[in-house]
């Protein structure tokens, strides 16, 4: 009975740590997966920003970029100690775990010493037949030969358990010595991104230095860099309401259109074709095969000048020299917008839903054309004096912005 109440009480207990193992397993899987995905953005970073460093590019431009990948490195560091501290907090419970193993180990063995003891004792054959013949009555004797069995059958158990605290004292051994492995390498790794961090850092002070000495002439070139994007943006919302209303004119009082004053005309192939819009956020592909976000969307200060502050309606994103945009989704194209100086803009229409696509050149798309899921627009302009090819990308329903981040896959 003793055996039972122990034995059940420990696969209580097994129960109870296996959920807690299973729920750090899970949360380690994530992290690894975090982690995994900055070092590909590091990977990108490098490819798409520092590739080119025999062209010459603006110290403003140099700033940026290292901002890029300071920031991915921190994110990287971050990351990385947190799988180290939950590595720590696994391989302590597993020390842990050990520890009740072997004392419930050495107690079993204990046991199982006495009853081979008291088996040993009492093991020839003439004893057990003394032992029933001994009996006062046949009952007494149908009780002495049920003790005898379940004596046998206690032993077998203990023999098992044995085995199996054995079994599992070895996995958790195994278990601990993958886990301290995984913890040194994760150590190392981290000792080298703080090292590539502290030299980065370093390369930053030294430019920023640079652009204090001239700090005037900077703020003014990136505050008028923004007055155009603002200008571009106010130029986009407009092209949109007009859009708007000529799409609610051309519907008249067709009974198969729904109107509406502040949004697209609808019929029954755009309000389905806006629902699957709808149902994909988050899971839209990347405007472009590989890219790195240089420019976020909405209102935040200037890294470097506090003072000033960015404003986009849209996303930036950095890509390979002669990269192709592509359609993030299935829809038709309804304009093709030229922005002087920023070259060519294509916007497609998804129900009540545009993405537009700026910065083009050599379009392979024209007004009217139905456009599939991923298929080429055109080709991001490269900017040889900032040795960059950057793609503006907007969301918008109707006239509202919409922060393409929360639409696109991992963006």
């Amino acid at each position: 009975m003793k055996f039972r109440k122990s034995l059940i009480l420990f696969i209580g207990c097994l129960l109870l740590s296996t959920t807690g193992a299973l729920a750090q397993s899970e949360k380690q899987k994530e992290l690894e997966e975090k982690r995994q995905a900055i070092l590909q953005e590091i990977k990108q970073i490098n490819s798409l920003l520092f590739k080119t460093r025999g062209e010459k590019k603006s110290v403003l431009t140099e700033v940026e970029d290292l901002n890029q990948r300071i920031s991915a490195r921190e994110n990287l560091i971050r990351v990385t100690n947190q799988q180290a501290n939950l590595l720590t907090r696994e391989i302590n419970e597993n020390l842990n775990k050990m520890e009740q193993l072997r004392n419930e180990l050495k107690e079993l063995k204990e046991d199982y010493a006495a009853m081979i003891n008291k088996s040993y004792k009492s093991k020839s054959d003439q004893s057990r037949i003394m032992f029933l013949l001994s009996s006062e009555n046949f009952l007494q004797a149908y009780k002495r030969l049920q003790y005898m069995k379940q004596y046998a059958k206690h032993r077998k158990e203990q023999g098992e358990s044995i085995k199996e605290k054995t079994i599992q004292l070895q996995i958790l051994n195994t278990s601990l010595i993958d886990q301290k492995n995984k913890k040194q390498l994760l150590i190392e790794e981290n000792k080298l991104a703080k090292i590539n961090l502290t030299k980065e850092k370093k390369d930053q002070e030294s430019l920023i230095a640079s652009l204090k000495k001239d700090e005037s002439k900077f703020v003014t070139q990136v505050r008028s860099k923004q007055r155009e994007a603002e200008k571009v943006d106010r130029e986009i919302e407009a092209l949109i309401r007009a859009a708007i209303a000529e799409s609610n004119s051309k519907a008249g009082n067709s009974p198969a259109v729904t109107k509406s004053s502040s949004g697209f005309a609808m019929t029954a192939e755009a309000t389905t074709l806006a629902a699957n819009f709808t149902s994909n956020k988050g899971k839209l592909p990347w405007p472009v095969e590989r890219g790195v976000l240089v420019g976020r969307y909405g209102k935040h200060p200037h890294p470097q000048f506090p003072n000033v502050t960015l404003s986009n309606n849209g996303v930036e994103i950095a890509t390979e020299r002669n990269s192709q945009a592509r359609a993030v989704f299935e829809g038709e194209v309804f304009k093709i917008q030229e922005i002087k100086g920023a070259n060519k803009a294509v916007w497609i229409r998804h129900g009540n839903y545009i993405t537009i696509y700026r910065n083009l050149v050599d379009l392979k798309v024209k007004n009217g054309d139905k456009v599939s899921t991923k298929q080429v627009l055109g080709t991001v302009f490269f900017n040889p004096v900032a040795g960059k090819a950057i793609l503006k990308f907007y969301v918008f329903q109707n006239t509202n912005k919409m922060n393409p981040a929360d639409w696109v896959y991992k963006m």
